[in-house]
């Protein structure tokens, strides 16, 4: 898959990442931005601001840290998994779910409106963690290519978002993914396994898991 809209080479943003500003939130700009290593985060009543941040936090599907405190969640059946069923209501969740140092959202409902539509193109995908039928925690993100994009994650029950996560990353062993893309670093990412990786690696990287088809439409387990 190659881009249609060619943005400035990622390389010349500086290392907190903001690279161009304007643009518009349709699928061809939002795909061209992802394909080159490029995503968009902007607060309300800003213009729509592009990111590609030095160094990117990267998870392997293989280095995935499993506590024993998570092995024991999943035995447990506390919490059952789905994929793309609700996909509207994970990115709403998300939206709400309050951010350390942040007021507000990122999530805007230009944002959401724009992932909904990637959702029924088939890029976007959601992961949704229930407990007896209630929708308790999930993530959302982009699939191009052997690449997933983790977007954002929220919870309402302990560790609900953490059993998303942990499905996001057997599916992506079981269909040969090649990373989550995580964008920003955090702790408590990197706790799980996640490592910084330094942009021109990160875009070399992203070149080749984009030689491969996408895996779209809806996801099942």
């Amino acid at each position: 898959m190659k881009p249609t809209i060619i943005f400035p080479d990622p390389n010349s943003a500086d290392d907190d990442g903001m690279l161009a500003i304007g643009g518009e939130l349709s699928p061809e700009f939002i795909l061209s931005a992802y394909i080159q290593g490029i995503f968009p985060w902007f607060n309300p009543g800003d213009p729509i601001l592009w990111w590609s941040p030095n160094p990117r936090l990267v998870l392997f599907p293989g280095n995935f840290k499993i506590s024993g405190s998570l092995k024991q969640l999943i035995r447990s059946g506390k919490f059952t998994i789905k994929t793309d069923t609700c996909f509207e209501d994970v990115i709403e969740n998300c939206s709400m779910a309050p951010r350390h140092g942040q007021n507000g959202t990122w999530i805007t409902e230009e944002m959401k409106k724009a992932y909904i539509g990637l959702y029924h193109l088939g890029f976007a995908h959601s992961f949704e963690t229930f407990q007896n039928e209630n929708l308790v925690g999930g993530l959302y993100g982009l699939s191009i290519g052997k690449a997933f994009f983790g977007e954002s994650m929220f919870y309402k029950s302990s560790d609900a978002s953490k059993f998303a996560l942990f499905h996001l990353v057997e599916f992506c062993k079981k269909n040969n993914f090649e990373f989550i893309d995580a964008q920003q670093p955090t702790k408590h990412l990197k706790s799980l396994g996640a490592i910084e990786m330094e942009r021109p690696e990160f875009l070399k990287m992203l070149k080749n898991s984009l030689k491969h088809k996408s895996q779209t439409g809806k996801w099942t387990l």
